[in-house]
């Protein structure tokens, strides 16, 4: 039986919840530099070894759930059938990030205004983000392979879903949680798919047939029709 099993078993929160919550008790009240794994170890009650079981850094306490959250848009994205429509795909696996800020919004708007006040946690927070674009801008280029260009626009695309993601829910993060996050994001990712969404493969150029009009003498030999309509293609 693994440890949040029997924790659960007892009433108790789960270790790995338990942790989350003294590091956030601790942070406001020391500063999250002034903080310590074994301070948030000894307000937990748990050992030092159980939280490197669950976090591998002080920094990944601070953002507990997006290696669950990027596994399950990596999962909905190779779920994905061939009908699907690219960028719209990828619009509803940015709205799985949004699921997961929206469940809690006290503890999102708490983590922002940490990371806000901690150069560190920004660093981290964006090389986070960083992946979950290179997630989106994968299955895009898997999908774009035969496009023209299609590396590009995969890549384009992808950093757009992510800054109109981002814009939209640091907005309603701002407002200290309050109002529609679905209403507000999805209202940025739409534009994305009216921007990007449903473009057709643009089709390769033809060059137009050469459509060449000869006057000719009636009864003129045909060896001299021909003559020229060589001359006038440049080919005498």
């Amino acid at each position: 039986m693994s440890s949040e099993k029997a924790e659960a078993g007892t009433g108790k929160p789960p270790i790995r919840d338990a942790l989350v919550a003294a590091a956030f008790q601790l942070f406001p009240e020391r500063g999250y530099e002034q903080t310590t794994v074994d301070d948030i170890v000894s307000l937990a009650g748990v050992g030092r070894r159980s939280f490197f079981r669950y976090f591998p850094s002080k920094e990944d306490v601070v953002f507990p759930d997006h290696e669950r959250c990027l596994a399950d848009m990596t999962a909905f994205l190779a779920d994905a059938s061939d009908d699907d429509e690219p960028v719209r795909r990828v619009c509803d696996a940015a709205r799985l990030v949004l699921r997961m800020y929206a469940e809690n919004p006290a503890f999102s708007v708490q983590r922002y205004r940490l990371t806000k006040r901690v150069p560190g946690l920004r660093a981290y927070e964006l090389s986070v983000v960083w992946r979950y674009e290179r997630a989106l801008a994968e299955y895009l280029r898997r999908r774009f392979a035969a496009r023209r260009d299609g590396t590009l626009q995969a890549d384009v695309i992808a950093a757009a879903v992510v800054a109109a993601h981002n814009n939209a829910l640091r907005s309603w993060l701002r407002s200290d949680g309050r109002g529609d996050a679905s209403a507000t994001v999805g209202h940025a990712l739409d534009y994305v798919q009216s921007a990007f969404g449903g473009v057709p493969v643009p089709p390769a150029v033809e060059q137009p047939e050469d459509v060449v009009v000869v006057v000719s003498r009636r009864g003129a030999p045909l060896w001299r029709v021909v003559q020229e309509i060589e001359t006038t293609l440049g080919r005498g």
